[in-house]
């Protein structure tokens, strides 16, 4: 009888010990507990900012369609909405099917080579630094899930493709756009995008662009500026004895508002770009530069627009805004709010004088896009190097003008051929342009066989 109670004693006493063997070591070590919850609420808080900003970059594609089908004439409005909605449609597809592992794959500093397609690459993300393991290694700074990455890079990539639109439109048609879009997201964007961005050898000299004014809204710009040369001008819009037809926007309201929402999403392009939250002073740093830069570019371009055309054109000071939100997009983690003042007044006055430069060479952009993310991206680059200030809260080295302007060249030279090689592919593959009359006539009937305004009858204007 004593034997079998020492039985039940050591039953009792040491099964329970392999029973709950687990939460003893967890009791035993409290400190490891709280440091694995603090780095599950870091990478979630992380995850949780990148993907609302992304959101808000997302909802930019609203503000770019009401920009373009404002300026626009109303019989085109059916057409410039479709392009700005299925630009995304087609961005998404071509970025995940390659771009993303062509701008973020390991490989040499001039192309990426691993992880090319849908996503499949090894990764072990949101590890970084030395504990990841995969081949997205140039995207191991931040800790975020994978699809996190993908996405916020997404939203940037079909930035790029939706800024060639304004400077093409009204005249192109719908299924050539289709596959420039597709082409450049998948192939041309990530290509220089892994010079910077992906590790690249670009980088590697210092180059520095904090939210994409080259990487993004230049390469757009070129993209652009090859198409409007390719295409030629609209129709009546620079007359045979050398004057100038202005042709009016037909929705001021709708552009005014687009602005507005470009000017809101740029709070998640810019900030976003940190791809974390910190203690929060990289992100209210660049919320502040990013804001004070569209104000004064909306200063300056009034004042401007007012001394030239003697008339404060609202057009213009739209383009002033967004003129000074790309030129603050590659600097603003790393210059004073007072310089980011400057840099934004400088693209307001900068954006008034590239558009009135394109319409005497007769390079027709129907909203001023190559103005605002060419011309504007390339001085935001600059503006890098002549305000950028060591101590600032993105914690780089600030590049020489040198170095900016190496990096504006090689990228700039390299998307401007081939885009415009492309875009004389498609001219011969099967023509770029709608006919003459479609033109006259409006893409909306020509290309859509709908009206945006059925109940109003408008004049066509040529």
């Amino acid at each position: 009888m004593k034997q079998y109670f020492k039985s039940i004693a050591f039953l009792l006493l040491v099964v329970p010990m392999f029973l709950f063997a687990d939460d003893a070591a967890t009791v035993a070590n409290p400190a490891q507990e709280t440091a694995n919850a603090i780095q599950t609420l870091t990478v979630g808080l992380d995850t949780l900012w990148v993907l609302v900003a992304g959101m808000l970059v997302f909802f930019m594609n609203a503000g770019f369609a009401l920009v373009e089908s404002g300026f626009a004439q109303s019989k085109n409005t059916v057409n410039i909405l479709a392009k700005n909605f299925i630009v995304f449609a087609a961005a998404t597809f071509s970025y995940w099917a390659i771009g993303w592992g062509l701008m973020f794959g390991d490989g040499s500093p001039f192309l990426a080579t691993e992880g090319l397609f849908f996503l499949g690459g090894a990764d072990n993300s949101p590890a970084i630094g030395d504990a990841y393991q995969g081949v997205y290694s140039s995207m191991n700074w931040t800790g975020v899930p994978l699809f996190a990455k993908f996405f916020f890079q997404l939203v940037f990539a079909a930035t790029a493709a939706t800024i060639v639109s304004g400077a093409v439109a009204e005249r192109i048609k719908f299924h050539s756009f289709l596959i420039f879009s597709f082409i450049l997201v998948a192939f041309l964007y990530p290509f220089t995008g892994h010079w910077v961005w992906g590790g690249g050898w670009i980088s590697a000299l210092g180059f520095h662009d904090f939210a994409g004014s080259t990487v993004v809204h230049s390469v757009g710009g070129w993209a652009a500026l090859a198409g409007a040369i390719v295409l030629g001008a609209r129709k009546g819009k620079f007359l045979p004895d050398g004057r100038i037809k202005p042709i009016l926007g037909h929705n001021m309201t709708s552009a005014a508002l687009g602005t507005l929402i470009l000017w809101l999403g740029w709070f998640g392009f810019n900030p976003g770009s940190t791809m974390g939250v910190g203690d929060g002073s990289t992100m209210s740093h660049v919320i502040v530069t990013t804001n004070i830069s569209a104000a004064l570019g909306a200063l300056a371009s009034t004042v401007t627009a007012w001394i030239i055309l003697k008339k404060p054109d609202l057009g213009m000071i739209l383009n002033g805004t967004l003129a000074g939100l790309v030129g603050i997009t590659a600097p603003c983690a790393i210059v004073s709010p007072t310089s980011a003042a400057i840099i934004g007044a400088v693209s307001g006055v900068l954006v008034v004088l590239s558009v009135l430069f394109f319409d005497k060479i007769k390079i027709d952009d129907p909203v001023g896009a190559t103005s605002v993310h060419l011309v504007c991206g390339i001085w935001g680059t600059l503006a890098v190097a002549i305000f950028g200030y060591e101590g600032s809260p993105a914690g780089v080295e600030v590049p020489s003008i040198l170095t900016q302007l190496y990096g504006i060249l090689a990228i700039g030279g390299f998307t401007f051929t081939v885009s415009l090689v492309l875009w004389f592919v498609l001219k011969l593959a099967g023509g770029i342009r709608v006919g003459e009359e479609e033109e006259l006539s409006g893409l909306d009937l020509g290309e859509h066989g709908a009206e945006a305004y059925p109940d109003f009858n408008i004049r066509a204007r040529g």
